[in-house]
């Protein structure tokens, strides 16, 4: 499944277009590597994700093309949510 679309599935990014846009930036890296928004995302991978002031990572757990509210914790686990404070951080 794509980068942007496990996002907006997954409920962690509201909008596929706002996870295209974000994932246009090569902010958000798939098991350490830049990653795009067509970039292929498996169980098992590891994501980085810069949000804001949050750099959150997980874990893909499964891929569901579909998921309702109650369903969305069973596809990723969350390693680390941690808060930046300085924005050079990101990078």
């Amino acid at each position: 499944m794509r980068l942007d679309k496990f996002l907006k599935v997954t409920r962690i990014i509201k909008r596929r277009t706002v996870a295209n846009e974000l994932a246009d930036r090569d902010i958000f890296k798939i098991n350490g590597r830049t990653a795009k928004p067509s970039s292929a995302v498996k169980p098992g991978d590891i994501l980085e994700l810069p949000l804001g002031r949050h750099k959150l990572t997980v874990e893909v757990l499964e891929i569901k093309e579909y998921a309702k509210k109650e369903e969305v914790d069973s596809m990723y686990k969350v390693i680390k949510d941690e808060t930046i404070e300085d924005q050079n951080e990101l990078k």
